[in-house]
């Protein structure tokens, strides 16, 4: 039986994995599907470990199988694989990044990190994410009512938390690890999502067994996008 393992990105909880995730075990068959709550989100809101932390207790809990990850999710997938003896067969990340390889400007977003941490402490949970998703990275994102009711069961703290601990200025780099990550790989994009595009075929270059693609039309969140050509590419990629 095919284990697939599905982690969200900031903000969001495993409901935001369901269309994808079922329509990928509709196509390739015999699958188990886990959908995490993670650390800070969900019913994981008082969770609080860290990313590493995280990596390591995902390993244990879902074991052996497929781990496809989103943004937060998928920084947080790459740190799953990169464990000693980790138990990922193999990686999907989508609109992810193993790190800020430089120190000054990892440090800068460690500050902003902590300054919207803060942020969400002050207005909340509902007035942060009017702010979140009026982002430009989000501007090709679909009205989702369902899923911005998801969205706002998170905890303002939760959140906050999760920003301080598994953002990406407390990230240490990995890019330098990408190497000791020999499991097939599928590093998926949106096409109109060009900082993500870059630092994908990027990855693409320094993992030993990757596959890159670009989803036609979509943005940071092509998962959210697109879900059926998401599907779809994961699907085909499956053995």
């Amino acid at each position: 039986m095919r284990r697939i393992a599905f982690l969200h990105g900031f903000t969001q909880t495993h409901h935001h994995w369901h269309h994808v995730a079922h329509a990928v075990a509709e196509r390739v068959g015999d699958s188990t599907l886990v959908l995490p709550d993670l650390p800070g989100h969900g019913l994981s809101a008082a969770d609080e470990r860290d990313i590493d932390r995280t990596a390591a207790a995902l390993a244990t809990s879902i074991g052996p199988a497929t781990y496809v990850g989103y943004s937060m999710g998928g920084r947080i997938a790459l740190h799953t694989a990169l464990l000693d003896g980790s138990p990922v067969e193999r990686l999907v990340l989508i609109g992810a990044t193993p790190g800020i390889a430089d120190e000054a400007e990892r440090e800068e977003r460690r500050r902003l990190d902590d300054e919207r941490a803060d942020h969400i402490e002050r207005v909340g949970v509902d007035a942060f994410l009017d702010e979140w998703l009026a982002a430009p990275l989000f501007a090709t994102l679909p009205p989702d009512p369902d899923g911005l009711l998801h969205r706002r069961r998170n905890t303002a703290a939760g959140l906050a938390h999760s920003l301080r601990t598994a953002g990406t200025g407390v990230q240490r780099s990995r890019w330098g690890e990408l190497e000791r990550i020999t499991v097939p790989v599928l590093v998926i994009a949106g096409a109109l999502d060009t900082k993500f595009t870059v630092i994908g075929l990027r990855m693409t270059e320094a993992l030993p067994n990757a596959t890159f693609v670009s989803i036609d039309g979509a943005g940071h969140a092509a998962h959210s996008e697109h879900p059926g050509a998401v599907a779809d590419t994961i699907a085909t990629w499956l053995p």
